[in-house]
């Protein structure tokens, strides 16, 4: 079984840059077409520069704003010829004990990590039809399996992403759709960096079964083999790539 994406149509969220950059790399060098979404035009266009010509789309967009979603991906549809696999990665994150969060903060993170990823499934849904099936990979987190310090807000839209995943898996199987989430353990992307100092990559990598943690690329190639031919039998599961970390525990 093939795990080439040759001339497939692949939208991707949160693309500019850390994990959404490396999934969409990944499927670029595997032969796709890919839509990258981000906000940020300045990050997404120094990573669409960096990939060969005529193979990424860029879309500057609030994943927040449906209809701006939808416009995109219909419009990346229409420039491609379809779509075969749809990626929801952007996230906004936010740690703080929940008691102090506020308000703002809280619908922030919900519609882009929640409401984005519906926005996103409404947009693509029709178009995986219409190609008579494809895949959607929606991005989790192992903070579904054990309590991290103060991400109450962060853990419930990942576990809500979770039960999405599996009913949608339910519900489009009928077309053809596979619906499975990656759920990453501590990377190292520059997001990230920013606030985890090398001690802390290292206090973090000891605490997995395998001594080191992912790279984005490896989570990539995780995406990859969802989207294959060699995971055509696989749907509505949760796929943790986190070198072992969830089973030593917190």
């Amino acid at each position: 079984m093939s795990s080439s994406q040759q001339d497939k149509s692949v939208f991707v969220t949160g693309a500019g840059g850390g994990l959404g950059f490396a999934i969409a790399r990944a499927f670029v060098e595997a032969g796709a077409r890919v839509g990258m979404l981000d906000l940020n035009k300045g990050l997404l266009d120094d990573a669409v520069a960096s990939l060969p010509s005529g193979r990424a789309f860029p879309y500057v967009c609030d994943v927040s704003r449906r209809a701006d979603v939808h416009a995109a991906v219909d419009d990346f549809t229409q420039r491609t010829g379809g779509l075969d696999v749809a990626v929801n990665n952007a996230v906004y994150f936010n740690y703080a004990p929940l008691v102090e969060m506020d308000e703002a903060v809280i619908d922030k993170m919900l519609d882009v990590g929640l409401k984005g990823v519906i926005w996103s499934l409404q947009a693509a849904t029709p178009h995986l039809i219409a190609r008579g099936g494809g895949t959607v990979i929606n991005l989790s987190s192992i903070a579904v399996s054990f309590s991290i310090k103060n991400a109450a807000v962060y853990t419930s839209i990942k576990g809500a992403v979770d039960a999405l995943t599996r009913q949608q898996a339910a519900e489009l199987g009928v077309h053809n759709i596979r619906v499975n989430a990656l759920a990453p353990g501590s990377v190292v992307t520059p997001g990230a960096s920013s606030v985890i100092d090398e001690d802390g990559w290292r206090r973090r990598a000891e605490r997995t079964a395998l001594g080191s943690l992912a790279t984005p690329e490896e989570v990539a190639q995780a995406a990859l083999f969802l989207a294959s031919d060699a995971g055509r039998a696989i749907s509505g599961v949760t796929l943790k790539i986190d070198a072992g970390m969830t089973v030593l525990g917190p």
